[in-house]
């Protein structure tokens, strides 16, 4: 059984406030995140290792960007979301 069996996936955007360690300027940006939520109707399984996997998933996300640009006209730079967490259980 693979992950598609079990989960829907849509892309969804969440704004965050970063600081760019280049210029120290804080703003707003957009984080594409990809949700991953449990199918509702039991999809078929081949044996009782699927239905228990089945059963003890739980819906997340997964962080799509691990860069953002800089807002500030004058410094442009890339730089790298500073949070360790790219999955979030919901």
């Amino acid at each position: 059984m693979q992950e598609r069996d079990i989960f829907d996936e849509r892309q969804e955007t969440k704004t965050a406030n970063y600081s760019c360690p280049n210029c120290r300027e804080r703003n707003d940006y957009e984080v594409r995140w990809l949700k991953r939520t449990k199918k509702k109707g039991n999809p078929r399984f081949n044996n009782e290792n699927d239905r228990a996997q089945y059963q003890k998933s739980r819906d997340y996300m997964v962080r799509v960007d691990d860069q953002l640009m800089c807002k500030n006209m004058r410094c442009r730079k890339r730089f790298e979301i500073p949070s360790s967490q790219s999955i979030v259980f919901i």
